[in-house]
C-alpha cells in the first residue's frame, strides 16, 4: 500500500479530483486557479523546443544514413494520413448511428462563436500554417542541423558535448514534472469552475458519444495495428498512465510530450526516430481531433434536421483530410476548422457552432489523450517496422511498469 504513495501518478490523480470538486463547490476560486494550470504547461513548454532540437540532431548524427532518415519521414506522413482518414471516417460512421444531434435546441446554452466564424473565408495557407507553428519550426530546423552536424569533421565532439546537455535537460525535466499535480489541480479547477459539471447534462450525449468513439478507437484502431507488430495496447497505456492523467489535468498534450519522447526511448525505440516521429506527430497526427471535428459536424447537422447524403459525408471527409492540418499548435484552431468546413458545404448552418462552446473544454480532454497515444502508437510501430526497436528492452520495461 506505502508504494502507491510513491508514485506521481496517484498525486496527480488526487489533485484532479481535489480540482473537480473546488470547481464545483467554489466555481470563483476554482477559476482563479487558471493561473497554476497555464503557469504548468509554460514551464512545460519551455522544454519542449530544446528537447525536440536535442533529440533529433542527436539521433541523426547517430544514425548516419540520411536516406534512412527520409524514409521514416516518409513513412510517418503516409502512417498519419491513413490513421487520420480512418478516425476521420470512424467518427461521422458513429456519429450518424449515435445521432447525438437528436436533442431540443432550446435546452442548449448558446455562447458566442463570431470570433471563430469571422475567419471562415480565410483559405488554409501553408505558409501561415508554417509561421504558427512552434513544433513544425523547430522539427525543420533541427533536422537540417542534424543532417550538418552529421557531415562535419568534428561531429563527435559536437554529439558529446550535445549529449551531456541533453542529460542534463532531461534531468532538470524530472524535477519540473514534480509540479505537475499542481498544474493537473489548477487546470481542472478552472475547467469546472467555469463551465459547470451542469453544462454536461444537456450535450450528454454528444460528450458521451465523442469518448466512446475516442475509446472504440484507442482500443479497436490502435490495438489491431498494434497486435499486428505483436505489441499490446493496454500494457502500453499502462506504461504511459502518468503522463495521460497530467494531459488529462491540463487539457494539453504538449503538457506531456517531453516525457512521452522519453519514455518511447526508454521502451527501446532509437532516438532518431522517436524525434522524427513524435514532433511531426503532434502536427499530422491528430486523431482525437480528427475523430471530434467529424462527429461535431454530424452533431450540427443532426440538431438543424439537415439530412446529408452519403456523397456529402464522404466530402466532409475529404475536406477535413486537408483542413485538420491546420488544427495544430494555434488555440481555437479547432472551431476555426469547424467553421471553414461548414462554410465549404454550404448546407449546415454555421451558428450551430456556438452550440459546442460550452462543452468544448471537456471534450478537449478526450481529444488531448487520444492525440498523445496515437503519437506514441505511431513511433513504436515505425521503430520496429525500421528494425529501429530493442526488442529485450521493450519487454523489461513494459512488463516491470
Amino acid at each position: 500500500m506505502t508504494k502507491i504513495f510513491k508514485h506521481l501518478t496517484f498525486y496527480v490523480f488526487v489533485a484532479i479530483i481535489a480540482g473537480i470538486l473546488l470547481g464545483h463547490f467554489n466555481p470563483l476560486l476554482g477559476q482563479k486557479m487558471e493561473l497554476i494550470g497555464k503557469g504548468f504547461i509554460s514551464i512545460i513548454k519551455v522544454f519542449v523546443g530544446p528537447i525536440i532540437f536535442l533529440t533529433i540532431v542527436l539521433g541523426i548524427s547517430s544514425m548516419g544514413d540520411l536516406k534512412k532518415v527520409g524514409r521514416i519521414g516518409l513513412k510517418s506522413l503516409i502512417y498519419f494520413e491513413l490513421v487520420t482518414t480512418f478516425a476521420l471516417g470512424l467518427g461521422v460512421f458513429l456519429a450518424v448511428y449515435l445521432e447525438p444531434g437528436n436533442i431540443d435546441k432550446a435546452t442548449l446554452t448558446v455562447s458566442d462563436a463570431t470570433k471563430y466564424t469571422s475567419s471562415v473565408n480565410q483559405s488554409f495557407s501553408w505558409l501561415k500554417f508554417l509561421q504558427d507553428n512552434f513544433t513544425i519550426q523547430v522539427l525543420i530546423f533541427s533536422i537540417l542541423t542534424g543532417v550538418i552536424v552529421s557531415r562535419i569533421k568534428q561531429r563527435t565532439y559536437v554529439v558529446e558535448r550535445l549529449d551531456k546537455v541533453s542529460k542534463f535537460v532531461f534531468k532538470l525535466l524530472k524535477y519540473v514534472m514534480y509540479l505537475a499535480p499542481l498544474g493537473a489541480f489548477g487546470g481542472m479547477a478552472f475547467a469546472v469552475g467555469k463551465f459547470g459539471l451542469h453544462t454536461l447534462i444537456p450535450l450528454g450525449k454528444l460528450v458521451g458519444s465523442v469518448y466512446m468513439t475516442m475509446i472504440l478507437f484507442v482500443i479497436l484502431g490502435l490495438g489491431m495495428i498494434m497486435r499486428f507488430y505483436k505489441l499490446n495496447i493496454f500494457k502500453f497505456l499502462r506504461y504511459i498512465k502518468e503522463e495521460l492523467l497530467i494531459v488529462l489535468g491540463t487539457s494539453s498534450s504538449e503538457s506531456a510530450l517531453p516525457n512521452l519522447m522519453l519514455k518511447l526511448e526508454q521502451l527501446g525505440c532509437k532516438k532518431s526516430v522517436v524525434g522524427l516521429v513524435v514532433p511531426t506527430g503532434y502536427s499530422f497526427n491528430l486523431d482525437g481531433t480528427s475523430i471530434y471535428l467529424s462527429m461535431s459536424v454530424i452533431f450540427i447537422a443532426q440538431l438543424y434536421g439537415v439530412h446529408l447524403s452519403l456523397s456529402e459525408m464522404m466530402l466532409i471527409i475529404g475536406i477535413l483530410m486537408l483542413t485538420s492540418k491546420g488544427a495544430a499548435g494555434v488555440t481555437g484552431s479547432g472551431f476555426v476548422v469547424l467553421a471553414s468546413t461548414l462554410s465549404s458545404l454550404h448546407k449546415i448552418p454555421l451558428e450551430g457552432l456556438a452550440f459546442l462552446l460550452g462543452v468544448d473544454k471537456f471534450l478537449s480532454e478526450a481529444r488531448a489523450i487520444t492525440n498523445i497515444i496515437g503519437n506514441g502508437v505511431a513511433t513504436l510501430v515505425i521503430a520496429k517496422s525500421e528494425k529501429e526497436f530493442d526488442e529485450e528492452l521493450y519487454y523489461n520495461e513494459i512488463e516491470n511498469a
